[in-house]
């Protein structure tokens, strides 16, 4: 079967007539890249479907059912015969999948009802800070040539293509080796004034943890971890940083306090106060950022908590007191720091997104009620 392709124009288009199962996934791709989706699933007994500014949706109303067989020869066109053992093997594979026209993160999985498939949509290419809006503040963050830097976030809240920004800027700007750890690899980083090493957890290297262990050994000077899973990855990453790295990470969790919670209930009780020390000395930054879905309904915007390192941080993570961190984070506004909620309100009085989504995402409704009615 051709993998890619070219000659079916007259099948992608969402209107009247259009064919809606479509040969080979690369088409349901094309479909979704041109229509500015985030996510396309193929799934037994539902229609073709699409995450679109954050809301799942069919993308042809009219369309058929996808049917076992037809996820399953889908499925088939795409995988290659590893990933086919893998998926037989395990009952779910994941890797980068790669085309023509543009790179995905691909998950397929077996269930009760049959195969279904999953891609994400990545931008090849690499979106720098000022095109995402991102404060000034986290360029300054990448100017550190040791410590810790966390961006957190659900699922799908645009962590990795932060991070990427992230790297760019010190591809740019420093003249160092950047390693990066992924799985699968994302966005594809040339190197520019820096070294770039790029490997992928499955395919380069067996989990996280290996590949940090042996990044220590490649002469790095900026570590980027995909994800933080585990205690070992956490305490690799935690340990590269205090020894003269700058590791730049993801964890999946809502606001500063959380994630500093996170990291530290990870470890064994006896250990949590050798860590909260290291942890206070080696922490630069945390941004929690969540995309929510604009008024006019084009889009999403970048809502940002930012935590910055300082003395008062610092003796909040030694004591375990990360209770306080909110109120540190408000009186800190002059360095750059905010809370979810401020920047959430924000973005409602500046009319890019409704009180609804405001109140709804907050971490203090009764604060932000009577914010969105001051």
């Amino acid at each position: 079967m051709d993998q890619h392709p070219e000659n079916q124009n007259d099948q992608l288009g969402p209107e009247e007539g259009a064919v809606h199962t479509l040969e080979h996934v690369d088409l349901y791709l094309r479909v979704g890249q041109e229509s500015s989706a985030s996510d396309i699933h193929l799934a037994v007994n539902c229609k073709p479907t699409w995450r679109r500014f954050g809301t799942l949706e069919a993308i042809w109303l009219q369309a058929d059912l996808l049917t076992a067989a037809d996820t399953q020869r889908l499925a088939d066109g795409f995988l290659n015969e590893a990933q086919k053992r893998i998926l037989a093997d395990r009952g779910d594979v994941d890797f980068a999948y790669e085309t023509s026209i543009g790179r995905f993160r691909a998950s397929v999985v077996r269930h009760r009802l049959g195969t279904d498939l999953v891609f994400r949509i990545i931008n090849t290419s690499v979106r720098t800070m000022d095109d995402l809006g991102l404060p000034e503040t986290l360029k300054r963050l990448t100017q550190y040539h040791n410590g810790l830097i966390l961006v957190t976030g659900a699922v799908g809240s645009g962590k990795s293509t932060t991070l990427a920004a992230m790297v760019d800027y010190i591809n740019k700007t420093r003249t160092d080796h950047i390693i990066t750890l992924e799985d699968p690899i994302e966005y594809v980083v040339s190197s520019q004034n820096c070294h770039v090493t790029q490997r992928e957890v499955h395919t380069h290297t067996k989990s996280f943890a290996n590949a940090l262990r042996g990044a220590l050994r490649e002469d790095p000077d900026i570590i980027m971890v995909g994800e933080m899973r585990d205690l070992e990855t956490i305490q690799l990453a935690i340990t590269a940083s205090e020894t003269g790295h700058l590791v730049l990470a993801t964890l999946h969790t809502g606001t500063a306090a959380r994630t500093l919670d996170r990291v530290l209930d990870v470890f064994p009780t006896d250990q949590r106060d050798q860590i909260r020390v290291m942890v206070s000395e080696s922490l630069r930054g945390i941004v929690s950022q969540q995309l929510v879905p604009k008024a006019d309904g084009q889009g999403r915007a970048l809502a940002l908590e930012i935590l910055l390192r300082t003395e008062a941080v610092a003796s909040c993570i030694r004591k375990g007191e990360t209770y306080m961190l909110p109120g540190i984070m408000q009186t800190g506004g002059k360095m750059g720091m905010r809370l979810m909620d401020d920047s959430l309100v924000q973005l409602y009085k500046e009319g890019t997104i409704t009180a609804e989504e405001a109140y709804m995402r907050s971490e203090q409704k009764s604060l932000m009620r009577t914010a969105l009615m001051g």
